[in-house]
């Protein structure tokens, strides 16, 4: 009895796996929302979110998990963004570390500027847990268009991620 539980959970442990690895999120198309939400920490991140932007798809940008040493003009010459595009439609989110404070961070920013949806940019491999960390948060305050930008992430980045996932999913389960 004890070894079928532990092989049918192993089996589902294995299948949940290859489904994470398989069948990552990709990018979104051209529907619009309120506002776009960019996740600091990944390669392609900042850029999608304001090719978001210049096509109209969103009015305003917020760039989660900046550092608080970052300067606007540091961060627009690093960054090769227009400071007209900066100073009217992209905002500099400094509070957030993690991507349980990302989602803080953005349900502030979301609820302060009146926007009842949302498009969420990060890592293909990272947008799941980012996007359970964002409805937690909104607790379905705003709707969410998930955008994840195409990487090649390494098995252990995948492993790592899953578990993270898999955790945190646990861990809204049972109220923590």
């Amino acid at each position: 009895m004890i070894r079928r539980i532990f092989l049918s959970l192993l089996l589902a442990w294995m299948l949940g796996l290859a489904w994470f690895a398989l069948a990552l999120p990709g990018p979104a198309g051209s529907e619009r929302t309120d506002g776009v939400l960019v996740l600091t920490g990944g390669k392609g991140r900042f850029a999608r979110g304001v090719e978001v932007l210049k096509k109209g798809y969103s009015r305003r940008l917020l760039v989660s998990g900046v550092d608080r040493s970052v300067r606007k003009g540091d961060f627009i010459l690093a960054q090769r963004v227009s400071p007209q595009l900066f100073a009217c439609c992209i905002e500099l989110g400094k509070q957030a570390t993690n991507t349980v404070s990302n989602a803080e961070e953005a349900a502030d920013w979301l609820t302060r500027n009146k926007f009842r949806s949302v498009r969420l940019i990060t890592t293909d491999w990272h947008m799941r847990r980012a996007r359970l960390e964002l409805e937690d948060a909104l607790a379905g305050r705003a709707t969410i268009l998930a955008d994840g930008v195409r990487s090649t992430p390494s098995f252990s980045v995948m492993m790592v991620e899953y578990h993270k996932y898999l955790l945190r999913r646990f861990s809204l389960l049972i109220g923590q």
